[in-house]
């Protein structure tokens, strides 16, 4: 948990705003598979399920740390949903992959009348600047998460640029986490293994 530099009960009135602005429409995002299970301040434990799969799934939990709200954003950490022990790279059960439009590299074959054209790439969210297997836990690479402005490739990018805009507000970061984490997952990935379908049972004697 971070240390309290400004008045706690400031940071309160805000977290406690953001917590009742999910409960407000609790069934609703209920219904997208977003539960706050537990919101003590600063901190609120979400897990978020999979409603579109049959049988619905769960996909992890989210630990949302909200202290020296909003002098600083909330820090974002995706983590086991049983355990709420942070992910590392290797672990996580998505990187929250998002299109974006790059131009092509040099001496890429343009087809005729393609002049102007874009390549699409699929660009992670979630960032492990360390190394897929490190013990640093991976973040958020979003404005308006405490690991991401704090990290220092982001040092330009000032957090005081999009608080005005309510970056750090729990519902908008879980849109975003919904919107490329969760919307994608179409179905489960089946392998055939061989697996142990029951038990058999030796006669008992009389």
């Amino acid at each position: 948990m971070t240390s309290q530099a400004v008045d706690p009960d400031v940071s309160r009135v805000k977290f406690d705003r953001e917590i009742s602005d999910f409960r407000a429409l609790a069934g609703d995002y209920g219904r997208r598979g977003w539960f706050v299970v537990e919101a003590d301040f600063p901190t609120a434990f979400v897990v978020l399920g999979i409603p579109q799969l049959k049988p619905a799934g769960l996909l992890c939990g989210v630990l949302f740390d909200y202290a020296d709200y909003d002098l600083r954003p909330p820090s974002v950490r995706f983590v086991d949903p049983f355990t709420r022990v942070p992910y590392r790279g290797s672990e996580l059960p998505t990187r929250m992959l998002r299109q974006t439009e790059i131009d092509p590299p040099p001496g890429f074959p343009i087809m005729p009348g393609a002049a102007g054209a874009r390549m699409i790439q699929q660009q992670p969210l979630i960032i492990d600047y360390e190394g897929v297997g490190s013990d640093e836990p991976p973040f958020l690479c979003l404005a308006g998460v405490r690991e991401y402005h704090d990290h220092p490739a982001h040092s330009g990018d000032r957090w005081e640029l999009h608080r005005p805009a309510g970056a750090g507000r729990l519902i908008r970061l879980l849109e975003v986490i919904d919107n490329y984490a969760i919307r994608p997952i179409a179905g489960y990935g089946v392998n055939l293994v061989p697996q142990v379908a029951g038990f058999t049972q030796n006669e008992v004697p009389n």
